[in-house]
């Protein structure tokens, strides 16, 4: 294998491209037999993805009518549609293992649940996998305030199958819709496989808990009596619920009730990738958690838009991923934030609820009195020493935290930008935010920015952000995009709305963010760029 040193001063693979590698070319270059049988098995999961996206789409997939509660004077409402709404027995689930959906119909009504597998499908955005007609519906109990202000539900199932062998991983939504009134909503869940692949799309669940208010205002923020939302320990949250419609006040897509973050933030890579044939698997934080050999049978590792709460175990097997030669690509920001641990439910499975303890911050950190939050010893956090988030993404979350502004080319030189035509001061309007990454670590290995700029809230509270890049301990690479809104600028889904904020306005999809991400994914599954 030739090496030679790219402007990083990484050292470039040049290694073919897969689609050139068939059986015939690989005789031809005199390769062995073991070595020929390696490649045709990598040209053939590589195929899963693109063999999946050639099958019929639909875009029935999207919800058409929808009613939510209405909140409370002064307070967000919490997105819930007590007419119909669910929640799934795991986060993610593998070919074999069993599934149970929850629902609850207020009034009682018989439903239809539609199972879509979301992916780009010419465009169409899903493929109908499996229906259920004319499922009894009942109204489920709501359930009490728990210990620590928990609302677990305790509900029946109302359907359970197993997941067939041959459902690719990815993301599913089961489409519910009750028959009396048409009213719509969904629920979520991954397949997961272990399959070797070349990325790994880790889904960001237990962000989408920490936020989501079901029933009405029990989130990881609700300020509950003698305790201000920013406090550590917070209430407890719990996977045993519906999500409500996404509400914090970035999101306007009123149509995701039930899919937590993943639409309006992480669908839009998830179409991309798969439009583009790249051989991804799908994960939920879970897994990142408790699955630690996983992450080692993949090229790149990504963690996409809304990231924010990690296990102390999740940043422990990232890190050692990464020291394994895994390289790691946050199209995120706000990510590796908090600390959560993972506790069991009320009957006993594991990996159910959390709360927040902590934040990946060092013991002196940019905080301090400034911005909106308070030192990490303050308000009951505990320490993390030794983990911190710029240690393992090549920055942090820094004040005042929240903010947008354009993404501004810093090194037009670098690899990422090849094919861009961005030179130094090119800016791609709108895509940084609605929170970001700055306080590079520069004395990691290879360390470089290659996009700076100011952010700023309604065109006050200036804040600066870093998109960088670093290099692992074995020749992989380490890239943070800085901005929660990466993911938009690469496609826009069926459904799919370019959010506003803080007085910026996103252009959405951008050639060049399209490109950089190209040659950031080429590199790491071993192309050149």
């Amino acid at each position: 294998m030739n090496e030679s040193n790219s402007p990083s001063g990484l050292p470039r693979r040049e290694l073919p491209r897969r689609d050139l590698l068939r059986g015939a070319a690989a005789t031809a270059l005199g390769l062995s037999a073991a070595t020929g049988a390696k490649q045709a098995n990598a040209q053939s999961r590589s195929n899963l993805v693109s063999q999946e996206n050639a099958k019929p789409g639909t875009r029935d997939w999207l919800l058409t009518k929808t009613r939510t509660v209405p909140g409370k004077v002064n307070v967000l409402p919490s997105g819930r549609s007590t007419w119909i709404e669910g929640y799934c027995s795991a986060n993610s689930v593998r070919a074999g293992e069993t599934l149970q959906v929850m629902v609850s119909t207020k009034p009682v009504s018989a439903f239809k649940l539609e199972i879509f597998r979301t992916g780009y499908y010419n465009g169409d955005g899903a493929r109908l996998v499996r229906t259920y007609e004319s499922l009894p519906g009942v109204v489920q109990p709501e359930p009490s305030i728990g210990e620590n202000y928990i609302r677990e539900c305790q509900w029946e199932p109302s359907v359970e199958f197993e997941i067939p062998d041959d459902w690719l991983s990815g993301v599913y939504l089961g489409k519910l819709t009750a028959e009396i009134s048409g009213i719509q909503s969904y629920v979520i869940f991954i397949v997961r496989d272990d399959r070797p692949c070349d990325l790994l799309f880790q889904c960001s669940e237990l962000t989408w808990t920490a936020y989501n208010r079901w029933p009405t205002d029990y989130c990881i923020y609700t300020k509950h009596e003698g305790r201000p939302s920013t406090t550590a320990p917070s209430g407890t949250v719990s996977f045993d619920r519906p999500y409500a419609l996404f509400t914090h006040p970035v999101n306007k897509i009123e149509k995701s009730g039930g899919s937590g973050e993943y639409l309006p933030w992480e669908f839009p890579l998830a179409f991309w990738l798969e439009q583009h044939g790249y051989d991804v698997s799908y994960i939920s934080n879970i897994d990142t958690h408790a699955d630690p050999a996983g992450l080692l049978r993949t090229k790149g590792f990504i963690s996409v838009g809304h990231d924010e709460y990690w296990t102390e175990d999740m940043y422990d097997n990232v890190m050692h991923a990464r020291n394994e030669g895994v390289n790691l690509a946050f199209l995120s920001a706000n990510a590796v934030l908090c600390v959560v641990p993972l506790h069991p439910s009320s009957s006993g499975r594991p990996y159910r609820t959390t709360r927040r303890e902590g934040w990946f911050f060092p013991e002196q950190s940019e905080f301090g009195d400034r911005g909106r939050m308070e030192s990490p010893y303050e308000k009951g956090f505990k320490p993390t020493l030794g983990r911190d988030g710029a240690l393992l993404m090549g920055a942090r979350t820094t004040p005042p935290v929240r903010g947008a502004g354009d993404w501004t080319c810093a090194r037009p030189e670098h690899w990422l930008f090849e094919g861009t035509g961005m030179k130094k001061g090119d800016s791609v309007k709108g895509l940084i935010g609605w929170e970001w990454h700055g306080a590079p670590m520069m004395d990691l290995p290879g360390m470089q920015i290659v996009a700076e700029g100011e952010t700023r809230i309604n065109g006050k509270q200036p804040g600066h952000y870093t998109a960088t890049i670093y290099d692992g301990p074995k020749g992989n690479i380490i890239f943070n995009a800085a901005t929660i809104w990466w993911a938009n600028g690469l496609s826009s889904p069926p459904g799919h709305a370019t959010p506003v904020r803080h007085g910026v306005t996103q252009q959405g999809v951008d050639e060049r963010v399209q490109r950089i991400t190209h040659n950031l994914f080429r590199r790491i599954v071993g192309q050149k760029a």
